[in-house]
């Protein structure tokens, strides 16, 4: 990998049965995940993904393109909500731009969107070489 390379873009379908999943995997049952009228009494415009699972696909898109090197920086800010609807579902799309290789990390800046809209603010890895 080096500087400026533009990694292939990795795309990932999530639907409500995934979001039911990862509550379970991570013990976070909050309704908002999974209860459209929870959702929707509190302002959201109906239910949503959580933002670690976001992350995580974030992450699984940079094990795909370093072959699971391991991950020594991961961030990124929660900017914009993703509405999973209940039937069908919605694609996280992830790109990535090499941004520095030196001393043995390599420095991702990472794009994540959903239907064209940036879901994470700021999102980057640091991974070692």
């Amino acid at each position: 990998m080096t500087p400026g390379d533009v990694l292939e873009t990795q795309r990932y379908a999530v639907t409500r049965a995934d979001l039911v999943r990862y509550a379970v995997a991570s013990g976070d049952d909050n309704p908002i995940h999974q209860d459209e009228s929870v959702a929707q009494s509190v302002g959201l415009p109906g239910v949503i993904a959580h933002g670690m699972f976001t992350m995580a696909l974030a992450a699984r898109a940079v094990a795909q393109w370093t072959g699971g090197a391991q991950v020594v920086e991961l961030g990124c800010k929660f900017t914009n909500p993703v509405v999973v609807p209940a039937e069908g579902g919605v694609t996280i799309t992830v790109g990535g731009t090499v941004k520095s290789a030196e001393e043995g990390l390599v420095a991702l800046a990472l794009e994540v969107t959903c239907d064209g809209q940036k879901v994470l603010g700021m999102p980057k890895a640091v991974v070692r070489a």
